[in-house]
């Protein structure tokens, strides 16, 4: 059964393939509903930034300035989210990029908007750059509306027979199963189908 994390797995490993031997790069960032309060724009785009940084032979030099003017600062503070949007413009301008970012829908509502609207800089600035994002529906809207014309949505929603063939294989890989009665077995084959929700998926 093909979750977020599939897709978004297999159309890294495809690109990554794809990639090689090419001045390609692909980025990506998996979204944590869990460490969601930490994950702002900034700390996004600089996250996508370092991975970049991280795969180049040599560092351009008013990228390398940028970081040293910044440890400059009291506390030695990273770059802010504006000079990392021109930093990625800069790089991804030159070469054919692809951005990968999963589960969009994980991140604060706040903290979104502010990503997307980076999404939408690079864009601008980066006509070979392509970007690929999984959520759920509810979010389609809203990237729809950042992203414009930009985006090409498609909906993917799972077979109930494969969910419950899948929910079958890992209730018999339980290591209790005195655990568990016929009953409630029954019950999570019968209610867990019922409550899966599509994903989609935009580029």
């Amino acid at each position: 059964m093909l979750t977020c994390r599939h897709v978004s797995s297999l159309v890294v490993d495809r690109l990554c393939d794809q990639a090689r031997g090419q001045n390609t790069t692909i980025m990506c960032f998996c979204f944590d509903f869990a460490a969601r309060k930490d994950q702002s724009a900034t700390a996004i785009m600089g996250s996508l930034l370092k991975q970049i940084v991280s795969g180049m032979e040599t560092i351009p030099e008013d990228i390398s300035w940028a970081f040293k003017e910044q440890k400059k600062a009291i506390g030695g503070r990273g770059p802010q989210l504006l000079h990392i949007l021109k930093m990625l413009q800069t790089i991804t301008s030159s070469q054919r990029t692809f951005v990968c970012i999963d589960a969009l829908d994980e991140c604060v509502a706040v903290h979104r908007v502010k990503i997307l609207d980076s999404l939408k800089q690079i864009l601008k600035k980066s006509p070979s750059t392509r970007i690929f994002i999984t959520g759920r529906p509810h979010i389609r809207g809203e990237v729809e509306k950042r992203l414009g014309g930009q985006l090409i949505c498609v909906s993917l929603c799972p077979d109930k027979d494969d969910i419950i063939c899948y929910i079958r294989v890992r209730l018999g890989e339980d290591e209790m199963p005195d655990a568990m009665d016929d009953s409630l077995a029954a019950n999570i084959l019968e209610k867990i189908p019922e409550n899966v929700s599509e994903m989609c998926v935009g580029q």
